[in-house]
């Protein structure tokens, strides 16, 4: 989820996207058979809509303009990506090995994107071969046939010092000589590309190689079986990039003006927190890419709006407002949207913890009281998760999630609430902590989200009902992530105190892997993690052991929902709600299939009406 987005990185209704999220629906951890965007709904999941006016026969050409509030996380940088957005633009000029295609019924399912087909597995689970298709080529001068040695470099740019992919504990343990290799890269520079070009051409990641009977194959060895790493392949650690990217740091001003593109657009412009221009790659050839049709000739992306502006532009269909980036239908707008039946509206299952409060465990104030479990708990039963979801826009859009894994993903169950809503618990729990009045910093976005500014007023009162002052924190949507999340220092700072973010699998239907080790694994912390409240409990922690080492998938099933059960006993978090997505396009524009790891249609299927 994503996501840091990258996650997990996610959109509730009305709220900024705030990391991957990947979701499946259905109250059963295995519900691969129902896809979540039909028009049907699914029991427990909401209200589904989906009308991607997909009708008609395609048409090329014309500008797609997109609006949104905020950036991209990651600088257009194509290997650290862990965030919705970065995600989004990666559909464009950067493609994945495997992605998920703009299909109605297969938008939670795998496919080969540059790769030819599914991994070749072999020596016993332990090694998976991946193929890149002939064809796919770099934007480069000349253009040049992308590579298995360019996915190599790829991998090692993941875990490059300045600023590393934050979904390493996806794969960081099973793939041999990764994490030898990233220990010796984190000693270099982190201000210097020279430095670290020499130590990427110089150093092998032993268990990632080109297979010697084909440049066009790349072979991942394991140290231990695991059957859940093909769905590690559609995230950004593994994506390829040309050699001349080393000449400029990861996540630099100087790489994002200076992109390579092996999609069907490159960027013609980047203006941070501004814009972002793509027009066609010359390089590009549809036969080498089953996933993107690149109907429209150019899309321009505006990061300056609001969410109200936007959605307002978008409804009244302005030739400058064809569909929304970030920004998401708000709330209040949405039973309005359901009762009109408009065709140009979607609400679709996200099967994503989206949003959930983050407890900074390591925050020094008031005597490190949120490092003390009573004191979570207590808090947790003084939150009204009701109010939370009338914020949103009501069960319809944003079913209540009483735990941390939602629905769709290894390890779901159906709810359990360990913390109903109960202040004057919460307030004699307080007390018996030794902590009966305390003062809390909120982290939020208000300038992302009406439904943000309202959760916050939310908290403030509840919290106020059993003696904690709330105070606010607004931040804008980068320096939510880049700022007070990702590097820890804040955290450790005590800067914040509760922090409202999202999160879901990486991939689907096997990533409950995904959902605990980013976030809540105490052996692995910012910046190489998304753990942004420093979570560590041990018994947490050996449950994940033992999941990863289940012999089955169901053996697995069970032990991420112990997981889930030991990590709400211990409230390491608490979690809101399992949004249904509510998104708007305009009229002209068709096949906006919503897909759920980028939670956005794919810009690159769309086309416009003459």
């Amino acid at each position: 989820m994503q996501r840091l987005k990258r996650t997990t990185l996610q959109v509730g209704a009305g709220l900024a996207s705030l990391t991957l999220i990947a979701a499946a629906c259905g109250s059963s951890s295995k519900s691969t058979s129902t896809p979540p965007n039909t028009s049907s709904s699914t029991a427990g999941a909401g209200l589904q809509i989906n009308n991607p006016n997909s009708s008609g026969t395609p048409v090329t050409g014309g500008t797609l303009t997109v609006l949104g509030t905020s950036d991209v996380d990651d600088a257009l940088d194509p290997n650290i990506g862990y965030y919705t957005l970065d995600y989004d633009v990666y559909y464009l000029y950067e493609r994945n090995l495997y992605t998920y295609p703009s299909i109605l019924g297969k938008t939670f399912t795998l496919a080969p994107d540059l790769a030819t087909a599914q991994p070749a597995v072999s020596d016993g689970g332990l090694e998976y071969s991946v193929t890149i298709r002939k064809g796919a080529m770099w934007n480069t001068s000349p253009p040049r046939q992308v590579t298995a040695a360019d996915v190599i470099r790829g991998v090692k740019r993941s875990c490059n010092p300045t600023d590393p992919f934050g979904g390493q504990p996806d794969y960081s343990d099973v793939l041999v000589g990764y994490s030898t290799f990233c220990t010796a890269f984190s000693k270099v520079s982190a201000t210097s590309a020279a430095a670290q070009k020499a130590f990427i051409d110089s150093n092998d990641i032993s268990g990632v190689t080109v297979d010697p009977n084909n440049p066009l194959t790349v072979n991942f060895q394991l140290s231990k079986t695991a059957s859940y790493f093909p769905g590690t392949l559609n995230l950004s650690w593994a994506n390829p990039v040309p050699e001349e990217i080393l000449n400029y740091l990861p996540d630099s001003v100087a790489l994002s003006q200076h992109t390579y593109s092996d999609g069907p657009y490159e960027v013609q412009s980047y203006v941070p927190n501004k814009t972002i221009d793509f027009v066609r790659n010359p390089a590009w050839n549809q036969a080498s890419d089953p996933i993107r049709h690149a109907y429209v000739n150019a899309i321009d992306i505006s990061e300056t709006g609001t969410p109200t502006g936007i959605y307002q532009e978008v409804l009244a269909n302005s030739p400058q407002a064809d569909m929304q980036f970030d920004s998401h239908v708000p709330s209040n707008f949405v039973p309005s949207l359901i009762a009109s039946n408009n065709p140009d509206f979607q609400l679709v299952t996200e099967g994503a913890t989206n949003p959930y409060i983050i407890f900074n465990t390591v925050s020094p104030n008031n005597n490190k009281a949120l490092a003390n479990p009573l004191v979570r708990q207590a808090i947790s039963y003084a939150f009204d998760r009701s109010a939370f979801v009338q914020n949103a826009g009501g069960p319809d859009v944003a079913p209540p999630l009483t735990h941390l894994i939602a629905p769709g993903t290894d390890g779901s169950s159906p709810n359990f609430d360990d913390y109903p809503y109960d202040p004057a618990k919460a307030k004699a729990m307080l007390a018996q902590a030794g902590f009966p009045h305390l003062t809390l910093t909120w982290l939020y976005r208000p300038s992302q989200s009406v439904t943000a500014g309202k959760d916050f007023q939310t908290a403030q009162a509840e919290l106020a009902a059993v003696g904690i002052t709330l105070k606010g924190l607004a931040a804008s949507g980068n320096d939510f992530y880049g700022k007070y999340l990702i590097p820890g220092t804040a955290a450790k700072a005590g800067t914040w105190d509760l922090a409202e973010a999202g999160w879901g699998p990486d991939w689907y239907p096997t990533g409950g892997k995904s959902y605990f080790l980013p976030i809540l694994d105490g052996n692995i912390l910012p910046p190489t993690s998304s753990n942004f409240g420093f979570f560590n409990d041990p018994v947490a922690n050996n449950i994940m052991a033992q999941a990863l080492a289940a012999p089955t998938e169901s053996a697995a099933d069970a032990l991420w929902h112990a997981a889930d059960v030991e990590v709400m006993k211990q409230a390491a978090v608490y979690p809101l709600e399992s949004p249904n997505e509510p998104t708007i396009h305009g009229s002209q524009v068709h096949n906006c299939v919503f897909i759920g790891a980028i939670q956005d249609c794919d810009m690159a299927n769309v086309w416009l009406s003459s």
